[in-house]
């Protein structure tokens, strides 16, 4: 169990915000293994885009996190909705000596917390061993392209049902105050006489000075993200899961690949918004020269058609395309 003590002054100062960088980090935990849970279609495609992209220091700690993931990865969102610019650049900000001491928290555990140790992989031991710096650089430049890979083409509706979400509570604040509030997020969270208490096999009690309260469509139970440095002095972040979530981004369905194959069908199924051959390559994870042969392939079929802008020439589902790929998606 977590509880939180918060004050009336630090109960005024907590807020809501809604954070990309949070989203992307979620992924790396346990629950991102899971098959069974409800926010698998969401997690699942990150989790592949995990196994195959080079991001060795994200692999390595999803790998190994024992239900932490240093927070520096996710670091408090400075407004109510941070662009994922904005984070990244507080990721690559992040005081070296804060970076390595999460870490070593990390690989040492915290006696009494649940926080137990693990040894952490060679490739987390060789990127601490260039530096707290060079370690934030490195984390940022592989968030950016975990970013760009799994979660930027379907943030936009994401985006929209946290904040619709944050606008629910906000409601709920009017009508039944702070106390009402925390005690619709979730089951397992419930507020009592000025402490905020959050189900959790981490042992934590203290106070603090407010609460950032954070909606998710990935994290399938609540959790706290509580400052793992002694005297680090930073403020609990609360993470919860919204009740109606956004629609998980879509995957051919098996008739349509039984009829086009996986890959054209895949290709087709992402065209609904128009794409380059580069931009689809690095989303599925094939050769430029793969992807220009299926593609001519659907638009000899009529499925796809190209336009030029710029340098570049972009593709797009037909109606009849867009036509076939609905009449999938609607068969059971």
């Amino acid at each position: 169990m977590i509880e939180l003590t918060v004050d009336a002054a630090g109960l005024a100062r907590s807020r809501f915000a809604v954070s990309p960088l949070h989203e992307v980090t979620s992924t790396l935990l346990p629950w991102g293994l899971r098959p069974e849970s409800p926010t698998d279609p969401w997690v699942a495609r990150a989790r592949r885009v995990l196994r195959r992209a080079r991001l060795p220091l994200l692999s390595a700690l999803a790998l190994d996190a024992g239900g932490y993931v240093p927070d520096f990865l996710s670091p408090h969102p400075s407004g109510p909705s941070p662009t994922v610019e904005e984070e990244l650049e507080q990721v690559r900000a992040t005081p070296p000596e804060r970076v390595l001491a999460e870490l070593e928290a990390l690989r040492d555990g915290r006696p009494g917390s649940g926080l137990a140790g693990t040894e952490l992989p060679q490739e987390v031991r060789c990127a601490m061993s260039r530096g707290g710096e060079r370690v934030a650089r490195q984390a940022a430049e592989e968030l950016r392209r975990y970013w760009d890979l799994a979660f930027a083409p379907h943030w936009e509706a994401a985006r929209a049902t946290l904040e619709a979400e944050v606008d629910r509570c906000a409601g709920v604040l009017a009508r039944l105050g702070a106390a009402g509030l925390f005690d619709s997020l979730h089951p397992g969270i419930r507020w009592a006489g000025g402490t905020l208490r959050v189900e959790s096999r981490f042992t934590v009690a203290l106070p603090v000075p407010l609460v950032v309260v954070v909606p998710s469509l990935v994290a399938p139970a609540p959790g706290v993200a509580v400052d793992p440095v002694r005297g680090g002095g930073r403020a609990p972040m609360l993470a919860y899961p919204v009740r109606v979530r956004a629609t998980a981004p879509a995957t051919p369905a098996e008739e349509l690949a039984g009829l086009l194959g996986p890959t054209r069908a895949g290709l087709l199924a992402a065209l609904g918004r128009p794409a380059s051959t580069g931009e689809l390559a690095a989303r599925h994870f094939l050769s430029p020269a793969t992807v220009s042969y299926h593609l001519g392939v659907l638009h000899r079929a009529g499925l796809v058609s190209r336009t030029r802008s710029g340098r570049s020439v972009l593709y797009r589902q037909t109606p009849a395309g867009a036509r076939l790929v609905e009449r999938s998606r609607a068969r059971p």
